[in-house]
């Protein structure tokens, strides 16, 4: 039987393979922060989000301590968030351009966000380990979004961990290594578009390394490969694709 994004997302909510993990989410849900006082924290582990026939795939880091695992929802409820989902809104993947709690209305079309480590990492870094164990939801979710065309990887741990994905599921890898870069770009033989951008945290974002108009044009890039028809596969032979814009 198929495996369902639904299967998936209750799996994911379930899981407790990195006990450091859930300690620190339940720890964060329980103390929580002043301004989020009267908020029912989710504090489970943060599945993906979107459309089942996304043509878009959406690969972070981890959900922020008061952001994901407070509202349930994968970006959702920070600033990061708000970077991202306003971008959707803007090239036509989401029908509002705030993501603020799990009943507020939000849907996407032809997209679908999710992230490497399913929960709240202390100091926003999950080990090598986090990683491995949550590997096998992004390998399930792969598997389950058969109309993706466009992976874009935000930050160079994501990009890192696709591409481990990839090589658990025997799937080309690009050779020389893609280096990660803003707006480095690989073609897969498949037909997969992989594009990366920087992580939109405010560690990026207030220091000027990622600004909106670079974000922004990364995301119309990402719309024309979306929107493109699939490209042929084994049209290169030895496996690596294309690196560079085309």
């Amino acid at each position: 039987m198929p495996d369902s994004l639904s299967k998936i997302s209750d799996d994911i909510a379930r899981c407790t393979l990195c006990p450091r993990l859930r300690e620190y989410c339940l720890r964060v849900a329980s103390q929580k922060r002043r301004m989020f006082r009267d908020d029912d924290y989710w504090g489970l582990p943060v599945a993906g989000f979107g459309d089942a026939g996304a043509r878009l795939l959406v690969l972070g880091l981890a959900p922020a301590a008061h952001g994901g695992n407070r509202t349930g929802r994968v970006f959702t409820g920070d600033r990061s968030g708000d970077w991202l989902y306003a971008a959707l809104h803007k090239y036509g993947f989401a029908n509002q351009p705030v993501s603020m709690r799990r009943d507020d209305g939000l849907r996407l079309t032809g997209a679908y966000v999710t992230a490497a480590a399913r929960c709240a990492p202390p100091k926003n870094k999950p080990t090598p380990g986090e990683f491995g164990n949550c590997r096998k939801y992004l390998i399930r979710e792969l598997g389950a979004l058969l109309e993706v065309r466009v992976v874009l990887c935000l930050g160079r741990l994501a990009l890192d961990n696709y591409m481990a994905a990839r090589s658990e599921l025997n799937l080309a890898l690009p050779r020389p290594r893609l280096l990660f870069g803003h707006g480095a770009e690989w073609r897969s033989p498949e037909g997969i578009a992989v594009c990366c951008s920087y992580h939109p945290s405010q560690q990026n974002t207030q220091t000027g390394r990622l600004t909106q108009p670079m974000f922004h044009a990364l995301f119309s890039r990402v719309r024309d490969l979306a929107a493109a028809p699939p490209r042929q596969e084994g049209r290169d032979s030895l496996g690596g694709g294309e690196q560079g814009f085309a």
